[in-house]
């Protein structure tokens, strides 16, 4: 199985590379089926990376959704619900189910995101701060413009940890 998933990536990584190919053979019907493939490549990776996108989500929501017990009980009382209703009651018992696993994923990447950025914001404070201390720099600000040229978040935070500034 495993092969055969990256035969398939190979060949649609490989898919622009050979309507190339085709494109500059001889043969109209050749040409024809290379334009083809080199119109259709774009179409494709941008239909397979929201595809997967979406998957992602509802994979990590269901995760989620499975994860916590209450959710799980939440997720089968709506998929009762949904198959309660007349005549596409089927449907809805599988897609309701499904939406709540996309909006779990959703929102559980928001959070993620969310604490990511504020946790690299706060340590890029702290580094910042530090260097305009470590430099005799009364304001944070100034200390990362020290030298005239901007330090990276790299060299402030190997100054910090250094106890002293850098050259």
């Amino acid at each position: 199985m495993t092969v055969g998933v990256y035969g398939l990536v190979g060949g649609i990584v490989k898919l622009d590379d050979a309507g190339l190919y085709l494109s500059r053979r001889s043969s109209a019907g050749f040409r024809w089926l290379g334009q083809g493939l080199l119109r259709l490549a774009p179409w494709l990776m941008k239909a397979l990376s929201l595809a997967g996108t979406a998957a992602m989500f509802l994979v990590g929501g269901g995760i989620l959704m499975h994860g916590i017990l209450a959710m799980h009980h939440v997720l089968g009382a709506a998929a009762q619900a949904a198959a309660g209703v007349p005549e596409i009651g089927g449907v809805l018992s599988v897609l309701v189910p499904l939406a709540l696993d996309g909006i779990a994923g959703i929102l559980g990447g928001a959070l993620v995101l969310a604490a990511v950025t504020v946790v690299k914001a706060g340590m890029r404070a702290a580094a910042v701060g530090a260097l305009g201390r470590v430099a005799g720099y009364p304001c944070r600000s100034a200390g990362w413009y020290a030298l005239g040229r901007p330090a990276t978040h790299q060299t402030a935070v190997w100054g910090w940890l250094l106890n002293r500034p850098y050259p």
